[in-house]
C-alpha cells in the first residue's frame, strides 16, 4: 500500500460527478505516474452513481496517497475550492475525471516549473473524440518561451482557461478570493481571471500530456439567459475583487481584454448555436455589458496591432475579432465561422 509523503511536491485535484465509467481510467493514469511524490485529492461532489465506491476501492490499494472528500453536490467551483484548501503540495494540478494523462504528466510539468521558477506551467493536450476514438487536434505544443506576465501581459491571452493542463504554484491558488455566486458556466475563465493578476512567470512544456475527451453531448450545448446573466455578474464581481486588492492598471486592462475574448467571442459563439436565441439582441446586450463594465476593451493596448504582429497566434485572432466586433459584423462572422466548421470539420483554436 503506497502512501503520500507528509509534504508532497504536487497535489492533483480530481472532481467527480457521474464519473463511474471514466474514473478508473483517470485514476489509473495518475497512479502510474513516473513522478511519485504526489497526492491525489478526489472530490465526490454528491455523485448519484458509484463514483464514491470506486474511490474507496482505490484508496484500499493506495492508502493516504488518495485523499477522498465526500460531500453534497455544490458544483465544480466548490469542489475545486475544497481540493485547494486540502492540498499539501508545493504545486497544484487538476485532472477532470472524464480525462486521463500521460505517465510523465507530473514529472514534466514539475521539472519545467522548477527549472523556470514558474507560477503557472502549461502543457499541451490532445482533443479526442471519445466515441470515434481518434484525435481531433493537438494543441499548445508549439515552442513557446517562458515569460513574465507583468512585462508581457498580452501573452496571457495565449493560455487556454482550462486548469487541467497546468500546474499552479500552490500559494497562488490558496490566495485566490472566493465568489459568493460562482457562475454555472465559464467557471474556468473566472478562476483564471482571479489568478492572472497575481502571476509572475509562465512556462510551457512544449508537448502534449493530457487526453481531453470530447463527448457527443458536450460538443455544443445551449446556454440559458439565466446562465449568461450569472456569468456576467461573476466577471463583474471578479473585477471588483481585484480593484479592492489594488491590482495594477496593466492587469485591470488585461481583465477587460479577457472579458472581450471570453464574453464577446466565446460566449457569443456558443449562443449562436442556440436556434431559440435572438442573436442580434444578445449581441447588443453583450456590447452594452462590455461598454459598461469593461470599457477599455475597445482601446486596451493588450489587444493591439503591435502585440498581434509580435506574438501572432491568439493575439492576432483577438485583434482581428475586435475589429469585426466594433464594426458590428459579429453576427455575420459567427455564421461564417460555424459554416467553416461544418464544411471542413476544423475549428480555430484560440
Amino acid at each position: 500500500m503506497s502512501t503520500a509523503s507528509p509534504s508532497p511536491k504536487i497535489s492533483i485535484i480530481v472532481p467527480c460527478y457521474k464519473a463511474e465509467k471514466s474514473l478508473p481510467r483517470c485514476l489509473d493514469s495518475l497512479f502510474r505516474q513516473t513522478f511519485q511524490d504526489i497526492e491525489i485529492i478526489s472530490i465526490n461532489d454528491g455523485s448519484p452513481d458509484r463514483s464514491i465506491d470506486i474511490l474507496r476501492d482505490y484508496q484500499k490499494g493506495h492508502g493516504d496517497k488518495l485523499v477522498i472528500i465526500n460531500k453534497q453536490n455544490e458544483g465544480v467551483w466548490a469542489a475545486r475550492r475544497d481540493g485547494i484548501a486540502t492540498a499539501r503540495g508545493a504545486y497544484i494540478g487538476f485532472v477532470d475525471a472524464d480525462d486521463y494523462v500521460e505517465p510523465n504528466f507530473c514529472e514534466v510539468l514539475y521539472k519545467t516549473a522548477a527549472i523556470s521558477d514558474a507560477d503557472i506551467t502549461v502543457c499541451g493536450f490532445w482533443r479526442e473524440d471519445e466515441a470515434m476514438h481518434h484525435v481531433l487536434s493537438e494543441e499548445l505544443t508549439e515552442p513557446r518561451n517562458t515569460f513574465d506576465a507583468l512585462c508581457e501581459p498580452a501573452r496571457l491571452l495565449e493560455l487556454n482557461t482550462a486548469p487541467w493542463n497546468k500546474l499552479f504554484r500552490a500559494s497562488l491558488l490558496k490566495k485566490v478570493s472566493d465568489l459568493r455566486q460562482p457562475p454555472p458556466v465559464f467557471e474556468d475563465v473566472v478562476m483564471h481571471l482571479l489568478v492572472f493578476p497575481h502571476t509572475n512567470r509562465v512556462a510551457f512544456t512544449g508537448n502534449a500530456l493530457v487526453h481531453y475527451l470530447v463527448h457527443e453531448n458536450s460538443l455544443m450545448t445551449s446556454i440559458t439567459a439565466q446562465q449568461i446573466t450569472a456569468t456576467y455578474e461573476a466577471l463583474v464581481a471578479v473585477k471588483e475583487i481585484e480593484k479592492s486588492r489594488g491590482t495594477n492598471q496593466i492587469m485591470m486592462s488585461l481583465m477587460a481584454a479577457e472579458a472581450f475574448l471570453h464574453m464577446g467571442i466565446s460566449l457569443m459563439f456558443r449562443v449562436s448555436y442556440d436556434k431559440t436565441a435572438n442573436l442580434g439582441t444578445v449581441l447588443r446586450e453583450n456590447r452594452a455589458y462590455l461598454d459598461k463594465h469593461f470599457r477599455t476593451w475597445k482601446s486596451s493596448d493588450i489587444i493591439s496591432l503591435k502585440h498581434a504582429l509580435k506574438y501572432k497566434g491568439a493575439n492576432l485572432k483577438v485583434w482581428l475579432a475586435r475589429i469585426v466586433y466594433r464594426a458590428h459584423l459579429m453576427r455575420a462572422a459567427l455564421g461564417a465561422y460555424r459554416l467553416m466548421i461544418e464544411k471542413t470539420g476544423r475549428d480555430i483554436k484560440w
